[in-house]
């Protein structure tokens, strides 16, 4: 429907925020707030399960299999209009609240390959969410921006940009070995995808600043300087 309103010019004066996505939390941001995982797909499984159960018993071509058949589709539908719900919501809070939206392009196609993450992943709907702060943000003459997805946010220190080598995903917690400072991991990388996301609208290119190992132990980066941070940051 077209409402016959133009569509808001885009600005960046304002809140800019870093959303770094999960399954333990769905979504946590760079100012230190986390949103859980409502797990939809787990609170109707066993539902799901006896309404399936139900419909492998009923004779094939029978009324009753139709019927029981219908039932089953009214779980999956509740299941997504309740994920929906969720998304719907969260997103225009996030929308409401900040004019900067930074997220990381995911591959989420490739990342269902992994047959033990698959079912959570395909749950939690990512890729919706980040279209729902797209096109919400255009609504509102926002700006939404995503940070490409090999960018190191989890590995770098958002302080001194130091990168570690490796960080494994059951460490959630870790210490720069440069500067001394403890990190939580998630909202680490959400702060690493803001300051990624203004570096970018500030000097008007997609490359990251962060490519392979700028900053090592004992060396200093001479690529702090082209980071913008927003006011109140440790970075000041």
């Amino acid at each position: 429907m077209d409402d016959g309103k133009e569509t808001p010019s885009q600005s960046t004066e304002g809140k800019a925020v870093g959303i770094d996505v999960g399954l333990t939390h769905f979504a946590i941001t760079s100012d230190g707030s986390k949103y859980d995982n409502p797990r939809h797909g787990d609170k109707h499984h066993r539902n799901l399960k006896r309404q399936q159960q139900k419909l492998s018993r009923k004779q094939k071509g029978s009324q009753n299999r139709t019927k029981a058949k219908q039932k089953v589709a009214k779980v999956y539908s509740k299941t997504a209009r309740c994920r929906e719900d969720f998304l719907h919501k969260l997103s225009r809070q996030i929308v409401n609240e900040n004019q900067v939206i930074a997220v990381e392009n995911l591959n989420v196609k490739g990342m269902v390959r992994n047959p033990k993450l698959a079912k959570a992943i395909s749950d939690v709907g990512w890729g919706m969410f980040t279209t729902m702060l797209k096109y919400k943000a255009e609504w509102e003459g926002k700006t939404y921006i995503e940070v490409d997805r090999f960018f190191a946010s989890s590995k770098t220190c958002h302080v001194c940009l130091n990168r570690v080598d490796s960080l494994s995903l059951d460490i959630r917690q870790w210490q720069c070995q440069h500067c001394g400072t403890c990190h939580e991991r998630d909202v680490n990388a959400a702060q690493n995808i803001r300051n990624e996301a203004l570096r970018i609208l500030s000097l008007g290119t997609s490359d990251t600043a962060w490519v392979g190992s700028v900053r090592q132990p004992g060396k200093t980066s001479v690529l702090l300087d082209a980071v913008p941070v927003e006011s109140g940051s440790p970075m000041l």
